[in-house]
């Protein structure tokens, strides 16, 4: 315990530190390019301030902004996992079911989110465009890792529990679903990352007068690339945190797989 505490405070001593670097390294490369282009990190501070105490020039606060994504995210990510476990548990348990229907599924598997962008604008309005976009955004990759986690089961095992009379159901409790969990995990993380990057494409695309893609691109055409940069500071730091906390679900459950995190 003492030594795994040691090397939690060496990681958060280096993280600190790096950030400290990079920081340092941005202040004095602003300061070199001398460009209200290239602002310092005070410029951002101030601007990050005057966000969240007085609101941007539409009235909405920061926190108006930033619950908007969150929001859209978190319905569209978990109709994601809705529906991608499911369906990947059924398919990698009846791989034939798979193979044909794979002409239909996997197509749609390479049209990137935003492409679907013009359609979720004709089709729907308000969450429900949102939510459709980032239920695309997710599926997939947690859909595929699902369907990797069940083909790597062990056939053996299946046929232990089948010998001893275990039913479908008991195997898929006890057996499948213990077996693809990390994977469906990961499949997770990864979709959570592309619903970010669908968020905030789907809300530049306008229609909408809140979330932080919005407020970023009402400051980018006020040529504000301070206030700009807090947009894109924010975003990263709400899916630095959502990613922190499925790796403390991740680790909690699976303990003794996880030595070193992504």
């Amino acid at each position: 315990m003492p030594e795994a505490m040691g090397a939690g405070i060496r990681i958060v001593a280096w993280n600190v530190l790096s950030l400290a670097i990079a920081l340092v390294i941005w202040q004095l490369a602003s300061r070199a390019v001398g460009s209200p282009f290239f602002p310092a990190p005070m410029q951002i501070v101030d601007a990050f301030i005057q966000l969240a105490t007085r609101g941007d020039t539409t009235g909405h606060s920061l926190w108006e902004h930033s619950w908007a994504s969150i929001e859209r995210v978190l319905v569209g990510f978990g109709l994601g996992v809705i529906f991608a476990v499911p369906l990947g548990l059924l398919m990698g348990l009846y791989p034939k079911l798979y193979a044909g229907t794979r002409a239909v599924i996997e197509p749609f598997r390479f049209i990137p989110p935003i492409a679907w962008i013009p359609l979720a604008i004709i089709f729907f309005s308000g969450l429900t465009r949102f939510a459709f976009l980032i239920f695309l955004g997710a599926f997939f990759p947690i859909f595929t890792s699902t369907l990797v986690g069940v083909a790597r089961v062990e056939p053996i095992h299946r046929k232990v529990g089948i010998v001893h009379g275990a039913s479908k159901l008991w195997i898929l409790r006890h057996v499948v679903i213990p077996t693809v969990m990390p994977d469906i995990m990961a499949g997770m993380r990864v979709g959570l990352g592309t619903a970010w990057l669908t968020i905030v494409a789907a809300e530049l695309a306008g229609g909408i007068s809140t979330g932080l893609g919005r407020m970023m691109i009402n400051y980018a055409e006020l040529i504000m690339v301070p206030h700009v940069i807090v947009g894109m500071l924010l975003i990263g730091l709400i899916g630095f945190l959502m990613n922190e906390v499925l790796l403390l679900i991740e680790r909690r459950l699976f303990r003794w797989r996880w030595q070193v995190s992504l």
